[in-house]
């Protein structure tokens, strides 16, 4: 994905058009579709659940900037931790926790925001940025890779004192990712890449390292931490409960970055760009969902008929 990210920086300053990729963009969309579907089918089977991912839907299409992602998984998270009663009671377990692991994803998440404040102004502190970005959102990502994708696409596409990334580039990397072995996750690197295009490839692949090095930590901490406090804390029904909330929220996420990644792909286009779009888009969610078609055979062929055409 660093590898890709240069290539297509390098499109740009050579001025070669990358309307190659402009069929894996609405594919892409697809992907992030069917995410929204798979956390929604497991986690959303009340009423309840339901308004909350329509709510946190609505909230983060209108409010484009990324400290409303917490703020709404909190929220959810708080609504459903009331319904506690709901879930049996179970025994209390004693807490044996290596508690500095806590601390070090923490010390190192204040540390980060701090440095990143205080750099802000300065471009040649960006690599510092890029990291606290990624850990902050590696932070947040409860429910597997493609939750990470509206918070992403928040924080470097929409946001605007940012903005490293076109919309296309953006669904470009992301369908790419997708045909590619490993997680989701590594689409960091190509932001990371792309995001220093302009301090030349050492920069790029800084910046390609110290993202993916952002977005894998907060997880190799918690893991540690989490592995031997989980049994622990869901011995707590409103623990179990809030669960609900966090979860149905990020079905609603999701679902709206679906939306706001399709908007621009289809902006100031004709009738039939717009209905062949929406068509690769159904069609790419549909042969995930609904076939044992590999997500690499799909993207390869997107790509081939955007060489052909």
């Amino acid at each position: 994905m660093t590898g890709l990210g240069i290539l297509m920086a390098r499109f740009e300053t050579k001025q070669i058009s990358i309307a190659f990729t402009r069929f894996i963009q609405p594919m892409a969309v697809g992907f992030i579709a069917y995410g929204a579907y798979s956390i929604g089918i497991r986690t959303v089977t009340r009423p309840r659940a339901f308004i909350l991912m329509v709510l946190a839907a609505v909230a983060s299409y209108f409010i484009k900037t990324p400290v409303v992602f917490p703020i709404i998984l909190i929220i959810a998270g708080c609504i459903t931790a009331f319904n506690y009663k709901a879930h049996p009671r179970e025994p209390k377990k004693k807490f044996n926790v290596a508690w500095s692991n806590l601390l070090l994803w923490v010390g190192v998440l204040i540390f980060a925001a701090v440095l990143g404040s205080l750099t802000k102004s300065r471009p040649e502190f960006l690599p510092i940025r890029l990291f606290e970005n990624f850990y902050r959102n590696g932070s947040l990502v409860f429910g597997g890779g493609q939750v990470l994708t509206p918070l992403l696409y928040t924080e470097f596409v929409q946001y605007a004192p940012k903005q490293y990334l076109t919309s296309e580039e953006f669904l470009s990397g992301y369908a790419l990712v997708q045909g590619l072995p490993g997680p989701v996750f590594s689409f960091s690197s190509f932001i990371g890449a792309l995001s220093m295009r302009e301090f030349g490839t050492g920069g790029e692949i800084f910046g390609a390292i110290m993202s993916a090095a952002g977005v894998f930590l907060p997880g190799t901490f918690l893991i540690f931490f989490m592995i031997r406090v989980w049994d622990s804390l869901k011995s707590f029904r409103a623990i179990r409960a809030s669960l609900e909330g966090i979860l149905a929220a990020n079905a609603g996420l999701v679902a709206a970055a679906s939306i706001l990644l399709f908007q621009p792909l289809i902006r100031n286009q004709p009738l039939e760009n717009i209905l062949l779009y929406a068509v690769f888009t159904l069609v790419t969610f549909v042969l995930i969902a609904f076939t044992k078609i590999p997500s690499w055979a799909i993207i390869a062929a997107g790509l081939l008929l955007g060489f052909i055409l």
